[in-house]
């Protein structure tokens, strides 16, 4: 297990750092995050009481759209160059290899999300009436989405035309979590009279069997 979560964070770190000389999240996905809740708005045309009570679906979505790039950007590392043959021969274990992927995308999820959180504060006026389920909520999601998207970026990396294949693939599967995270942060938002926390709970167990099944089905996924 030690060495699993070492080499782990040798891939995370490896595409943490590319990202960094890259500032592709910074200069492009964070960039149409932002634009993205800028046009909803526009797309409303609603007052500023309105977006406020969308504000949560508005935020998820935005979410999951930035995703999308993030994970295809993630793929794209290993196919660049052929460097997952070099993974392959590094004798990391294909979890340790998905484990670390992962983890970097979740970093990038929760930067974009303390960025969307500013947006919709600033363009929409919402508040924050429970900022440890807001937290919460937000980190859960990212592991679901960070889990779930590097599985099927992986599944579709052997497929042509991946880069259409992969919102087609994966915006299905993480319906339940847009759900959960929206329902959660209603309650979190104060934009709706539910149980942010039970959903919390069922956005934590999403999480944790996306993560089991992609550390179990990633080699298996990348070998086509």
């Amino acid at each position: 297990m030690r060495e699993l979560l070492i080499d782990a964070r040798l891939i995370a770190i490896k595409d943490l750092r590319i990202e960094a000389r890259s500032r592709v999240l910074l200069n492009q996905v964070a960039p149409f995050a932002l634009l993205v809740l800028v046009l909803f708005g526009f797309a409303l045309d609603a007052d500023q009481r309105t977006l406020r009570s969308f504000a949560p679906g508005l935020f998820w979505v935005a979410v999951l759209l930035a995703a999308l790039l993030a994970v295809q950007r993630s793929t794209s590392l290993e196919r660049a160059d052929d460097a997952q043959t070099g993974l392959r021969l590094s004798g990391m274990a294909p979890s340790s290899v998905f484990l670390g992927k992962a983890a970097a995308v979740f970093l990038q999820l929760a930067v974009l999300e303390v960025l969307l959180t500013i947006g919709i504060v600033v363009l929409y006026g919402s508040q924050v009436d429970d900022p440890v389920l807001l937290i919460l909520t937000a980190a859960t999601a990212a592991v679901a989405v960070a889990a779930t998207g590097t599985l099927y970026g992986a599944l579709a990396s052997g497929l042509g035309a991946r880069e259409t294949l992969l919102p087609i693939l994966l915006l299905p599967v993480l319906a339940p979590v847009l759900i959960g995270a929206t329902r959660s942060f209603d309650d979190a938002l104060g934009t709706a009279a539910v149980d942010g926390w039970a959903w919390l709970g069922l956005l934590a167990v999403f999480g944790l069997v996306a993560t089991a099944l992609g550390a179990l089905a990633h080699g298996a996924m990348i070998e086509n």
